[in-house]
C-alpha cells in the first residue's frame, strides 16, 4: 500500500508542479505578441517607403515630360532641325 501512494497524487494537486507550464505559456504568448507587434511596424514602415518611392517616381516622370515638351517647344519656335 506504501508503494502505490506517491503516484497517486496528481501533476496539479502538487503546489508548485503546475504554475511553471503555465507561466511559460504566458511568456511565450507575451513574447508572441510583442515579435507580432514588431513586425506590424516593419511592415508599416515598409509601405510608407513603398509609398514614398512611388511619389518620387512619379514626380520624376512628371519633370521629364516638362523638359521634353519645353525642349520641343523651344525647338519649334527656334526653327533649328537639331543637327
Amino acid at each position: 500500500m506504501a508503494e502505490g501512494r506517491g503516484s497517486a497524487v496528481a501533476a496539479s494537486a502538487r503546489p508548485g508542479c503546475g504554475a511553471v507550464p503555465r507561466f511559460g505559456l504566458v511568456l511565450v504568448g507575451v513574447a508572441l505578441a510583442v515579435l507580432l507587434q514588431g513586425c506590424a511596424v516593419v511592415a508599416v514602415a515598409d509601405a510608407v517607403v513603398t509609398v514614398g518611392v512611388t511619389a518620387v517616381k512619379i514626380g520624376a516622370t512628371v519633370v521629364e515630360t516638362t523638359v521634353d515638351v519645353a525642349a520641343a517647344g523651344v525647338d519649334a519656335a527656334v526653327g533649328e532641325d537639331g543637327e
